[in-house]
């Protein structure tokens, strides 16, 4: 019949080698190895120019390591998306810049009203005034982890998952990640782990995923970590921090999180589920929920959630 013949075996093979080549799993990879080169050409500007021993006890070498240490993550990310993906970094864009700001102001109330709990119930007490400078802990406790952080376990990680395996898959798998890339860090438990993994790798999972925006992540992400070391003294995942206030955590482990600080508090645990499943109540509402790869359409296949300006 006319319009029914089957398309050549040459093109049906090059169509075939063109979605393998831009799967979800080889992306990862080609990002990973972005990452190295990009990564290794930064160490070599950082022994070239001793930054770390020379400038670091200064403002503007703070910033200088910092971004020899963020920017290889960024542009690994921009070109996996740019050159191999071939689409506007629409995440990360300037039109999404405002969300940097609102993700910031949502952390500091969502972690002063955790660390209200955690004075009310007597685990958190104020003991003096600090004198660390906020702009080192800015730049090395949340600038930095913020960034490089989102942008492999959202930006990579749960983006390109949700893209092959769907929505549910990959706030499984970011979270798991994203909780157990903490396993090494001071005080680090089994259950410390699963705490984060909870509170916010679900948490910032779902509000990539309700917002496709990457900005919005960051500034939840480093505004946390700044609020919680830089101002109320608190250790940011097991890593002390000499902050604005100095104070103490005590109580039972449940409660004040014992070594690890209190993101391994049952008390942060729930306050942040209640904000997850908030997002996952809209998620639900609004959609979309993307589907495995085997239960979708060819439109849906050809229209899987990517970011949008």
């Amino acid at each position: 019949m006319p319009g029914s013949a089957s398309p050549p075996p040459a093109t049906t093979f090059a169509y075939m080698a063109k979605r393998l080549l831009r799967s979800p799993l080889l992306r990862m990879i080609y990002f990973v190895l972005l990452l190295l080169f990009f990564s290794a050409i930064a160490l070599w500007i950082v022994n070239l120019t001793q930054v770390p021993a020379n400038n670091l006890k200064t403002m503007q070498g703070h910033l200088a390591y910092t971004v020899l240490m963020v920017l290889p993550y960024v542009l690994a990310y921009w070109v996996l998306v740019r050159l191999i993906e071939r689409r506007p970094v629409s995440e990360l864009g300037w039109r999404k810049l405002p969300h940097l700001l609102l993700g910031l102001l949502a952390a500091l109330l969502l972690f002063g009203l955790l660390t209200l709990q955690l004075w009310s119930a007597g685990a958190y007490s104020i003991t003096g005034v600090g004198d660390a400078p906020l702009w080192s802990l800015f730049l090395l406790t949340a600038v930095m982890p913020g960034i490089t952080e989102e942008i492999v376990s959202r930006g990579i990680l749960f983006r390109l998952t949700e893209e092959g395996l769907g929505t549910w898959v990959a706030l499984v798998v970011s979270a798991l990640f994203f909780g157990f890339m903490h396993a090494g860090n001071p005080g680090a438990t089994a259950w410390s782990s699963v705490a984060i993994s909870i509170e916010a790798g679900l948490l910032f999972g779902l509000l990539y995923h309700v917002t496709r925006s990457l900005w919005w992540c960051i500034g939840l992400h480093a505004g946390w970590n700044f609020v919680q070391g830089a101002v109320f003294g608190i250790p940011v995942s097991g890593i002390a921090v000499d902050g604005l206030l100095d104070s103490r955590l005590q109580g039972p482990d449940w409660l004040d999180g014992g070594g690890f600080g209190a993101e391994a508090s049952v008390l942060t645990v729930l306050t942040c589920s209640i904000s997850s499943l908030l997002l996952a109540r809209h998620m639900l509402h609004k959609g979309p929920v993307v589907a495995p790869f085997w239960k979708q359409t060819t439109l849906q296949a050809g229209e899987r959630a990517q970011p949008s300006d």
